[in-house]
């Protein structure tokens, strides 16, 4: 539940069926009202992307805390709920339709996400628009993964070609391309052993997956809906922590003169996903760096933040 309880819930069935029967396409019934979406900002208060979601005074943590509905991780952030206000709709059921239907309900949902992180980061100078990891893969892999919630994988690596039931869908906008791939405990079993009843596990199902290298990760818990609005606010909200993230490598650069080369490890490690790896990196480049946790690692944005201050302090 998005307020941190737990409820008991049936397996769930395969991915076609899990679609059909929990989620609605976008050209469906228009989600209900919602009060106003908390935007989360960069130092100051100041939106990370000129032009986008209002500034507000919340802080990172305390806007995600009263946002719900959507869970989201990407390379360089800790896991987080969407920029969005919750959503009480159960998952709908779509009357008269098929899995075909449904499967291109999720499709639309990756649509609307990518269109909305290129929107997002559109009025960004165009390299550092380039440096984005999105903008930068060109052509990623999208995966739809039923379990207990459904998540949505982006990756920039190359699965193998569909086999028995397994489905793909191809799409693009812009310069940005697109395979969207449906996975479920029927495809892959490995998915039927993973717990979901705290929460997503992401490790746990991009490791039965075998994907290591993550552009972003989205997990939709049992009272959320596939809709437009939800991929407004996830992929705008995508956008804000990339570009935050970009933003705090440069600046770490910009401060770590002869440990460019440090950095762009970190950076790489941030990529794919190794928090730990972030955590040693950054000790590298600064020794005596206070704060560090290597097991449990520090979460990357704070290891990044942490950083820049005590390297700043240096000078």
């Amino acid at each position: 539940r998005a307020d941190g309880g737990t409820e008991s819930l049936p397996p769930p069935p395969p991915i076609a069926n899990y679609i059909t029967t929990h989620a609605r396409p976008l050209s469906g019934s228009p989600a209900r009202s919602r009060p106003p979406t908390p935007a989360l900002s960069g130092g100051g208060g100041a939106p990370l992307l000129p032009g986008a979601l209002p500034s507000t005074p919340l802080s990172r943590r305390q806007a995600a805390e009263r946002a719900a509905g959507l869970y989201a991780r990407d390379a360089g952030s800790r896991p987080y709920r969407s920029r969005m206000r919750a959503v009480s709709d159960t998952f709908r059921r779509v009357e008269g339709t098929g899995p075909e239907a449904m499967r291109q309900a999720m499709a639309d949902y990756v649509r609307a996400l990518h269109q909305a992180y290129l929107d997002a980061v559109a009025t960004l100078p165009p390299a550092e628009r380039a440096r984005l990891p999105l903008i930068t893969a060109g052509r990623v892999t999208v995966a739809a993964v039923g379990v207990r919630m459904l998540h949505v994988i982006g990756t920039v690596e190359t699965l193998p070609a569909p086999r028995g039931p397994e489905v793909e869908i191809a799409d693009s906008l812009d310069d940005l391309a697109w395979t969207l791939r449906f996975f479920d405990p029927v495809v892959v079993p490995a998915l039927g052993l993973i717990d979901e009843s705290q929460g997503p596990d992401y490790d746990e199902v991009r490791r039965a997956l075998g994907i290591r290298t993550v552009v972003y990760h989205l997990a939709v818990p049992p009272g959320g809906t596939l809709t437009a609005h939800h991929a407004l606010h996830a992929g705008t909200g995508l956008a804000h922590a990339h570009a935050a993230a970009a933003r705090d490598f440069d600046a770490l650069r910009a401060h770590a003169p002869g440990r460019e080369s440090l950095v762009d490890e970190m950076q790489g490690a941030s990529v794919a996903g190794l928090p730990r790896a972030q955590v040693a990196l950054a000790m590298a480049i600064a020794p005596g760096l206070p704060g560090m946790s290597i097991d449990p690692p520090t979460d990357p944005e704070d290891v990044r933040r942490g950083l820049i201050h005590h390297l700043r302090g240096e000078r």
